[in-house]
C-alpha cells in the first residue's frame, strides 16, 4: 500500500538527513483537501525538540532527502505551515489502488488485525416479556454490523442473545398473559399492549379453556422468542446461540460462582446477605450477591453467565446495553476480576434510545406495545435495508431521531436511497456496456493512464483509505464510520457518474471507466456487506430519476430503473 511506501521513504529520509526517528513512528494521514496535497505528515514536529532544529528546517531538511530519493509515485513534496510536510503524488499510484480493489475482490477492506480472537458479542438481549422495543431494534442493527466488522478484521465472532427466563419479570408477564386470558384486572405494574390480547387468543386456541399460570408463563414465553427470532430474521439477523439463564442454576453455575468467589475471599457475609468486595477492584462500593432471603441477584446470575462464556473457549466479551444499564457495568467487571478473569471484561457498549418521528411530531404509541414503539412497527413501514442503515447513520452512544416520513421516500434526500442507488447505478453501466456491445477486457491488458479527471481521482482516493476506515471502525467499535465512509462514496460516485460519460468513442477512456466502474462496485459493495445491507443491481426508478439523468449528459440510459 501507499502508506507504507510513504512512510518508508519518510524513515529513510530521516536517516539521510542525520535527524532521529519519533517514538511513536512516523505519523502518515490522508490530506483533507486536494491543494494540500495527498498525504501529510507531522513527523518534523515529532521530531524538532530532540534533533535541537526548528521544525520547518526539519521539514525542509526531509523535503531535500524525497527529492534526492523520490519513493514510487511522488511527484513533490512541500513544507506547510508550522513544519508539516504534504507529499502530491502522481496519478499513477491511483491506479495501483484500483488493481489492488479489483485484486482483493470481494475481501477488499478486509484485514487481519484482530486474527486469533475469538469474541463473544452479546446485544440485544431484552426480556422476553414482549415485542423488541425500536432503541432494541438500533442495538440489533449495531450488533450485527459490529460482528461484521470484527469480522473482517480476523476474529472469529459469535453472536449471542441472553434470554433473563429466570426472574421477576417473566412471573410478571405471566399473570399479565393469564390476566388477559381470564378476563380479570392486571396485576399492578402488569405488562400493557394489543400484543398480550392476540397472544391470549392464539394461547386459548392451542390450549383450551383451563389453562393455569404456570402454562400461561411457559407457552407465553415459547410465543414471545419465536416472535423476537422473526422480527430478527425480518431485519436479517441471525444469533449463533440463544442462552437460557434458567440453565445456569439448573446446572449450578451460579453455586459454583458463589463458591469460587468465597475461595477466593472475594467475597464476604453481612447482615444476612452474601457481598461482592467489589471495592477492591474499583468498583465505588461493594455489592449484593445473595440477598437475606436466599435468593439471588441479577449481578450474581451474570457473572454466572460471563463465566460460562470465558468457559466455553471465548477470549473477549464483548456487551451491547442500554444506557440506562452503565451503572452495572463496572459491577460486572469487578466481579469477573475477582473470579480471577482478565480486568475491563467484559466491554460494555452502552447504547442510546431512538425518537420515532413523522409529519413532524413523535410516534409515541406501538399498535403492539401500547406505549411503546416497537421493531416490528418500524419493519411494517420501512425496508429492512433502510431501518438498518438508518440505526447505524450515527454512533450508538448519541440519541437518535428516526423520520419515518425520511426514509420511506424514494428520494435522494434518503440517505439510504441515496447510497443504494449508486450501486445500482454502477451495475447499470455494465449493462450498459454488454446492450452496446462493448466487453471489457482483462485488467492486465488495460491502460488505466486515461483516468486524470478529479472525478475519477476522487474516487480513487476514497477507495485508497476504506480498508483504514474499516480497520478504525473495529478498533473503535463504530459500525457508523463505515456508514459515513458509504454516503460520501456514494456522493463521489453520483458527481462521476454525472460529468464522466463512462462508455464513449474513445476505447481506451472506456476500458479505463469500466474498470474503475467495477472497482466502485466492489468498494461499495464491501462497505454494505460489513453494514449488513444489501446492494441492489437495480432500483425504481424515482419520479425525478429522469430528470436527474437528462441533466447530466454523461451516462442518462443508466440512471432510473438501471
Amino acid at each position: 500500500m501507499i502508506r507504507d511506501t510513504l512512510t518508508r521513504a519518510l524513515e529513510r529520509a530521516l536517516v539521510q538527513a542525520g535527524l532521529p526517528g519519533p517514538p511513536g513512528g512516523v505519523g502518515l494521514t490522508p490530506s483533507e483537501k486536494p491543494e494540500f496535497g495527498d498525504w501529510t505528515t507531522n513527523v518534523a514536529l515529532q521530531v524538532a525538540k530532540a534533533a535541537g532544529v526548528p521544525p520547518r528546517e526539519v521539514a525542509a531538511r526531509l523535503v531535500a532527502a524525497l527529492e534526492a530519493d523520490p519513493p514510487a509515485h511522488l511527484a513533490r513534496a512541500e513544507v506547510a505551515g508550522p513544519g508539516f510536510v504534504n507529499l502530491h503524488l502522481d496519478p499513477t499510484w491511483l491506479h495501483d489502488v484500483l488493481r489492488a480493489v479489483v485484486a482483493h475482490g470481494e475481501r477488499f477492506g478486509q484485514g487481519d488485525a484482530l486474527a486469533g480472537q475469538r469474541i463473544n458479542l452479546e446485544f440485544v438481549s431484552a426480556n422476553p416479556t414482549g415485542p423488541l422495543h425500536a432503541g432494541g431494534g438500533r442495538w440489533v442493527a449495531v450488533g450485527d454490523a459490529l460482528a461484521n466488522l470484527l469480522a473482517a478484521q480476523g476474529a472469529e465472532v459469535h453472536r449471542e442473545y441472553y434470554l433473563n427466563d429466570a426472574g421477576v419479570q417473566l412471573d410478571l408477564f405471566a399473570a399479565s398473559l393469564h390476566a388477559r386470558y381470564a378476563g380479570v384486572p392486571l396485576p399492578e405494574d402488569g405488562y400493557q399492549g394489543e400484543y398480550l390480547v392476540e397472544m391470549t387468543d392464539r394461547m386459548r386456541a392451542e390450549l383450551g379453556d383451563a389453562v393455569t399460570v404456570a402454562q400461561a408463563r411457559e407457552w407465553g414465553y415459547a410465543d414471545v422468542v419465536a416472535s423476537l427470532r422473526h422480527d430478527l430474521g425480518r431485519i436479517g439477523v441471525h444469533f449463533d446461540t440463544w442462552f437460557s439463564e434458567r440453565l445456569l442454576h439448573e446446572r449450578g453455575d451460579v453455586a459454583r460462582v458463589l463458591a469460587t468467589l468465597a475461595e477466593r475471599g472475594t467475597s464476604f457475609a453481612a447482615d444476612g446477605a452474601t457481598w461482592l468486595r467489589a471495592t477492591d477492584f474499583g468498583d465505588q462500593r461493594d455489592r449484593v450477591l445473595v440477598k437475606s432471603d436466599g435468593t439471588t441477584t441479577y449481578l450474581c446470575n451474570d457473572l454466572a453467565y460471563h463465566e460460562d462464556k470465558f468457559a466455553r473457549g471465548w477470549t473477549h466479551l464483548i456487551d451491547i446495553w442500554g444506557a440506562d444499564h452503565h451503572g452495572q457495568v463496572k459491577s460486572l467487571q469487578a466481579g469477573l476480576e475477582a473470579l480471577g478473569h482478565p480486568t475491563g471484561e467484559p466491554e460494555v457498549l452502552l447504547g442510546q434510545l431512538v425518537k420515532l418521528m413523522r409529519g413532524g411530531e413523535p410516534v409515541r404509541i406501538s399498535k403492539r406495545a401500547g406505549t411503546v414503539v416497537t421493531l416490528a412497527d418500524i419493519l411494517d413501514e420501512v425496508d429492512p435495508d433502510v431501518c438498518r442503515l438508518t440505526f447505524l447513520l450515527q454512533g450508538i452512544d448519541t440519541a437518535q431521531t428516526f423520520d419515518l416520513d425520511v426514509v420511506t421516500a424514494q428520494s435522494m434526500e434518503n440517505p439510504v436511497y441515496y447510497v443504494q442507488y449508486a450501486h445500482a447505478r454502477v451495475a447499470s453501466i455494465a449493462r450498459q456496456a454488454a446492450a452496446r456491445g462493448v466487453v471489457r477486457r482483462p485488467l492486465l491488458e488495460t491502460n488505466l493512464a486515461p483516468l486524470t479527471h478529479e472525478r475519477e481521482l476522487d474516487l480513487l482516493r476514497a477507495l485508497a483509505v476504506f480498508p483504514e476506515v474499516v480497520a478504525e471502525a473495529a478498533a473503535l467499535r463504530a459500525p457508523h464510520r463505515v456508514t459515513t465512509w458509504v454516503r460520501d462514496f456514494a456522493a463521489r460516485f453520483h458527481g462521476f457518474y454525472r460529468d464522466c460519460r463512462v462508455i464513449s468513442d474513445d476505447a481506451a477512456t472506456t476500458q479505463a471507466r469500466l474498470w474503475l466502474g467495477e472497482a466502485c462496485r466492489l468498494g461499495l459493495a464491501a462497505a454494505l456487506a460489513i453494514l449488513g445491507v444489501g446492494a441492489p443491481e437495480e432500483m425504481a426508478r424515482r419520479a425525478d430519476a429522469a430528470d436527474d439523468d437528462a441533466d447530466d449528459g454523461a451516462n442518462a440510459d443508466a440512471g432510473g430503473a438501471p
